[in-house]
């Protein structure tokens, strides 16, 4: 009886020192996630409406819950107001999708791509304020240029992210004025002189840069983005995120830092492959300056992403 009681105790000491040794990563340490192309409207639109939109995420909140943030690039105004500028494809989210995806665990959503802009300036603010207002933050768009291109920065625990985003396409009948609304279309040189300046005056917080840029259905990355990326690493970036081309390119390293030069789509509407399968990166950054990362492969069905097994 004494012995069976002994290996009790071992076993209660055992377990209580791994849930001691969870927490301390836990509190020393920043878990994100990147996804791609997160559609809220066309076939994404119809298919919320015929199954509800909790049935969009509920292949990957599990996930999700499991992370600090969750960073998403919002592929489409969100308004009530249809304002459509004259261009080949024009997407607008409600107002009422919001709520689901907080309560999925999405905690920020970039706004530096092609379609923030598809229902004009004005509703880029209003899609900036309807995303702070179901208590998310949004990155990549503002009143004016520098404010779209100012880095948003994600701390917790003592550890500082800084993000720089920016859309590297041309914008489509979209007219460049720095005192107006609009999306972040900063150069790779114009980026890589900001986060030499960031790292000078934080050197302890990492950087990472979060890209629309690409190809569309190229499954290789252009060599004008290789070089670009090298350029961004040599500044001080830690990482880069890139979409837009709707398919999974393959990632390479730099310097010891992942380039993730497409992950392909998240939410979306395009169901033949290799268009219907991701990968969503996950990022933990420790507080003694390193990170790590590996990735989670996802298969898009009926709109709906879910986690391959």
């Amino acid at each position: 009886m004494k012995k069976i009681s002994y290996y009790i105790f071992l076993v209660v000491i055992f377990i209580i020192s791994v849930s001691c040794k969870q927490n301390e990563e836990e509190n020393n340490s920043i878990k994100i996630l990147f996804t791609g192309d997160l559609l809220l409207d066309r076939g994404v639109r119809e298919t919320m409406e015929h199954k509800g939109v909790e049935f969009i995420f509920s292949g990957v909140d599990s996930l999700f819950q499991t992370s600090d943030f969750v960073i998403c690039n919002l592929e489409c105004p969100i308004t009530e107001t249809i304002t459509p500028i004259q261009k080949r494809f024009i997407f607008r989210g409600e107002p009422s999708y919001l709520p689901f995806l907080h309560n999925a665990g999405i905690t920020h959503l970039g706004l530096a791509n092609n379609h923030s802009i598809d229902q004009g300036r004005q509703e880029i603010l209003t899609t900036i304020n309807h995303i702070a207002d179901n208590k998310m933050y949004s990155f990549g768009a503002g009143k004016n240029h520098a404010e779209a291109c100012k880095p948003i920065i994600i701390s917790k625990n003592g550890i500082e992210i800084a993000l720089f985003s920016s859309v590297m396409l041309p914008l489509e009948n979209w007219f460049f004025l720095e005192n107006k609304p609009c999306v972040c279309q900063a150069t790779v040189a114009e980026m890589a002189l900001q986060i030499t300046e960031y790292k000078q005056q934080n050197p302890k917080n990492f950087v990472g840069v979060i890209l629309h840029w690409g190809a569309e259905y190229s499954e290789t990355p252009q060599k004008e983005q290789k070089l670009d990326a090298e350029k961004l690493i040599t500044a001080g970036a830690d990482f880069i995120v890139g979409h837009h081309p709707h398919v999974v390119q393959k990632h390479e390293i730099i310097n010891n830092k992942p380039i993730f030069y497409s992950i392909g789509n998240f939410v979306f509407d395009q169901d033949k492959s290799p268009r219907n399968e991701a990968i969503i990166p996950e990022i933990i950054f420790h507080n003694n300056g390193t990170f790590s990362y590996k990735t989670h492969e996802i298969f898009i069905r009926n709109c709906r992403p879910e986690i391959k097994n």
